[in-house]
């Protein structure tokens, strides 16, 4: 799937249903927390945290996608194409990082 169809996809879901898109600033603060239960299995399963049990079966992937599902949810709300700000974001990093990460002592 494409981002354009992902964003496609997810519009179409709403619209149907979901009923309606919740504002940008909800939404902006349900983001937040998904990024919150990502960040809470990352420092439990991959960090120093312990891992309570009632975590251990927290599935990262559907977290991710939680993530993923309402930023795209922000940009048909906003008017931003993912396919065009993501290849524009990579040539940005492409020319700013082209040696930066090379010459970088920490990283070798």
């Amino acid at each position: 799937m494409t981002l354009k169809e992902a964003q496609e996809r997810v519009d179409e879901w709403i619209n149907t249903t979901g009923v309606r898109y919740f504002d940008e600033l909800t939404n902006t603060a349900i983001l937040t927390e998904e990024v919150g239960e990502v960040a809470r299995i990352m420092a439990r399963r991959y960090g120093e945290q312990s891992e309570k049990e009632s975590d251990k079966n927290k599935d990262l992937g559907d977290e991710m996608a939680d993530v993923l599902w309402v930023l795209i949810c922000l940009a048909n709300q906003t008017g931003v194409d993912l396919t065009q700000a993501f290849k524009k974001n990579m040539e940005k990093k492409s020319i700013r990082d082209k040696d930066r990460h090379k010459n970088n002592d920490k990283l070798k």
